[in-house]
């Protein structure tokens, strides 16, 4: 119990903590001291974090997590404007440092351990000065990354829901893994590809990612039926039940990923006429599971017609 507990404040506060690192760089960003009433978007988290502690089982749901889902709520506007801030000001942006290699990485340390020798003013005063002084997109890029991490971590430490096994748990978050690879790449070099004469395609390409983030909530892809729960008999009436899990995966790939993210790519290339070897690779392999999804869609109509 004790071990649940920390796990639940543990998780809900790193979500907390990389909330309000995003509404601090909006702040920065903007010069503007109104956006920190973003982090009203927290309260509803904290409202959830005070409830489920009061709760003697501190389970999530099965199908559903509020903790996850308000994080994204509490996140995705501080991306929002980000992504815009850094699309309309690309040519205008001042010098910075960029993080693409050991040497900035490095140079970027030692600046901070110059500061740090001189006080904890100074060290504050200089943590904030090196932290501005990283380039945007690397700030957004470094938010992207740690919110699809913490998803996935958020989940591992987040209480099991009753009914859901480790064995279950375990699928689960290896789907995380390769939807947060999938997400994260197509939001950094889609976004990359839009040129400054179409800026309604930055609108479009991070309204297709928040709807993909939205699939993280939700857990229908959690296997909660077993082949030994059902008899011979009723093989024909169970099938659909037995593969629900298949068929959910399926529908989120369809209508949240892949095919979202087809379109996007498809629109990049035959519209806007943005043609490199990533694009075209990544648009055929988004195609090649639309495609192979539909064929697993029609193996399972086959199979429960056969055994109808």
């Amino acid at each position: 119990m004790i071990v649940k507990f920390i796990c639940a404040v543990v998780t809900r506060s790193l979500f907390l903590l990389i909330s309000l690192i995003g509404v601090w760089r909006v702040v920065w960003v903007k010069n503007n001291a109104l956006y920190w009433f973003l982090t009203i978007l927290y309260l509803p988290l904290v409202v959830e974090m005070i409830l489920t502690l009061k709760r003697k089982k501190l389970q999530d749901y099965k199908w559903f997590s509020p903790a996850i889902f308000l994080f994204l709520i509490s996140i995705i506007p501080s991306l929002w404007i980000l992504e815009l801030h850094h699309q309309q000001n690309k040519a205008t942006d001042s010098r910075c440092d960029k993080l693409d290699s050991s040497e900035n990485i490095k140079s970027l340390l030692n600046m901070w351990r110059g500061n740090s020798t001189n006080g904890s003013e100074t060290l504050l005063q200089g943590s904030v000065s090196l932290l501005s002084s990283v380039c945007a997109n690397d700030w957004i890029l470094a938010l992207h990354q740690t919110l699809l991490i913490l998803l996935v971590i958020g989940k591992w430490l987040l209480p099991v829901a009753g009914g859901v096994t480790r064995d279950e748990l375990s699928q689960l978050l290896l789907l995380f893994v390769g939807t947060a690879a999938d997400i994260l790449e197509f939001t950094s070099e889609t976004l990359l590809d839009v040129k400054d004469s179409s800026p309604s395609m930055v609108y479009v390409i991070l309204g297709v990612w928040t709807w993909s983030m939205f699939q993280f909530p939700l857990h229908l892809s959690v296997s909660s039926s077993r082949p030994d729960e059902y008899s011979e008999g009723d093989q024909g009436v169970s099938l659909l039940a037995r593969l629900r899990t298949d068929i959910w995966s399926m529908v989120e790939s369809l209508f949240v990923q892949d095919g979202p993210f087809l379109v996007v790519r498809l629109t990049l290339i035959l519209y806007f006429h943005v043609i490199h070897q990533m694009l075209i690779f990544f648009a055929i392999k988004n195609f090649l599971v639309v495609i192979l999804n539909f064929y697993r869609l029609f193996a399972i109509y086959c199979d429960y017609k056969a055994s109808g």
